[in-house]
């Protein structure tokens, strides 16, 4: 899994500028391998489709990766022939790996893919996108299994499209509908600090990337889709399944160990300027009661538990020590976790110890109440003493929460970072292209043809992920907006 450090949390989503044309607001990427029957047919049609529909500039970007065929010559062909296109030629097999590349290096703000096949009706690829040049989602995926969405393939496909959906839900608590349409859009921003994360190179891709970037709280768009199985498709099923699966325990494992700093993604609260100049505001008060008051019930029926077992061969006060004594080294690490959304291990020690500290309050809260309540009766029946301990618990429990909060994980997002590899954009001020230090700009706008190339095809060749783990550079937006036609009346779908 990787764990590059990367610029910092992303800045409050902003609408890109619409003024002059420039640099391309979309940059279409199709991914091929041995594809020389469908790919003219495809890119055509994609190209006609953006002409007459789009509003904005684009670019169609064909990744050839290691291709056998005659595919190269023909986006080569197609990018001599148009303008909007251009074509890369990748030595190593994989779609993860030649999107990560290409979209590492475009210079457009929104960043999208498709399958080479078309499946998904085009009539979708302008709402797939809108979100993401409104400034509203980070990322958007074409979604098959939405109620609206009309699909037509086959039921062996559907199963083990709807199977595979169901375990990313009860494995990674996965909560958008579909991981593998080859339909998705994400704003170049986002992919800046979210691509270096990624580790899989293939048909997991997608699913690694979704994964990540709603675990870190960054928006999915949906969007419902027309889409028409091909029945010529090359996909290896039963090997595509087993790397996703050996995918789904990678990723996992990574994010149930807090190996991923997925902290760096995150957004600001609002995007209202007025939001940014708010302080000393409480954030995730909601949440972190929900988290808490999960983890206090299940930490309570822990130290019922615990306290009966110990009862048994102890007294009152031995057993109420004992069982919460163990149940505050769990709740402390639940807490930590899963209420606070602390990961990793650093500081895991001092929170411990402040979490002892915090117990040996809720000890003396509750020791107090027994102690009270032998003053009161010689023999206090058992049920009488949980439902003394229960009551002397849920006043502890405010207090702990309140202590978790304020001393032992408070907000630290207002304090400096640490490190440079983590330091936070400026809002205010537009970033300039960063360069090494032999003056040369560290990620270079994406690479022309050389004149007189050496390849047969006539296609840049292009060491896979070389550009993948370097910063980014930030760039003005130039847009031209015109005004669209909602459908494409030739379209037969």
């Amino acid at each position: 899994m990787r764990t590059d450090s990367s610029p910092g949390n992303l800045p409050a989503r902003e609408h890109l500028p619409a003024t002059a044309a420039g640099t391309p607001v979309l940059d279409v990427v199709i991914p091929v391998y041995n594809e020389e029957k469908d790919l003219q047919p495809c890119v055509l049609r994609l190209h006609e489709h953006l002409k007459r529909t789009f509003p904005y500039a684009f670019r169609i970007t064909v990744a050839d990766n290691a291709s056998t065929d005659t595919t190269p010559l023909v986006a080569a062909r197609l990018a001599a022939r148009i303008p909007e296109v251009t074509s890369f030629r990748l030595e190593q097999k994989g779609r993860g790996r030649a999107l990560r590349t290409v979209w590492s290096a475009s210079d457009a703000p929104v960043l999208a893919y498709m399958d080479v096949d078309l499946s998904t009706d085009l009539n979708a690829l302008l709402p797939l996108v809108a979100p993401l040049i409104s400034g509203h989602s980070d990322l958007a995926i074409g979604s098959r299994l939405s109620r609206s969405s009309r699909v037509v393939r086959g039921a062996k496909r559907e199963f083990i499209s709807r199977t595979y959906n169901l375990i990313l839900r009860g494995s990674l608590q996965a909560r958008f509908s579909d991981a593998q349409c080859g339909f998705k859009a994400i704003r170049r921003d986002v992919a800046q600090a979210l691509l270096p994360l990624v580790e899989d190179t293939g048909w997991f891709f997608d699913t690694e990337m979704l994964v990540l970037a709603e675990r870190a709280g960054l928006r999915i768009h949906e969007v419902p889709v027309d889409w028409v199985d091909d029945p010529d498709s090359t996909v290896h099923i039963v090997r595509t399944a087993t790397d996703d699966l050996k995918g789904v325990w990678r990723v996992g494992r990574a994010l149930a160990t807090g190996s991923l700093s997925l902290d760096r993604l995150t957004r600001p609260f609002g995007d209202d300027p007025r939001d940014r100049e708010l302080a000393d505001v409480p954030k995730g008060l909601a949440r972190q009661l929900v988290g808490f008051c999960v983890v206090g019930g299940l930490s309570t029926l822990f130290y019922l538990l615990l306290y009966s077992g110990f009862r048994s061969f102890s007294g009152s006060q031995v057993a109420n020590a004992l069982a919460l004594l163990v149940s505050a080294v769990a709740n402390t690490a639940a807490n930590r976790r899963l209420t606070f959304g602390v990961r990793g291990r650093g500081g895991a020690v001092r929170h411990q110890a402040q979490g002892l500290v915090v117990f040996g309050i809720g000890l003396a809260l509750t020791s107090g109440s027994l102690a009270a309540l032998s003053a009161g009766t010689s023999d206090p029946a058992h049920s009488t003493e949980l439902a003394v301990l229960i009551a002397a618990n849920l006043a502890a429990t405010v207090l702990r929460f309140l202590l978790f909060r304020a001393w032992v994980f408070p907000d630290r997002q207002g304090e400096a970072p640490s490190s440079p590899a983590v330091a936070s954009h400026h809002l205010a001020t537009p970033t300039r292209p960063t360069a090494d230090r032999q003056g040369v700009d560290e990620y270079p706008p994406l690479p022309q043809r050389p004149a007189g190339s050496s390849s047969p095809y006539d296609t840049d060749r292009f060491r896979a992920d070389e550009a993948a783990d370097r910063s980014w550079r930030d760039s003005t937006m130039q847009l031209q907006a015109v005004r669209p036609h909602d459908h494409d009346p030739r379209n037969a779908r």
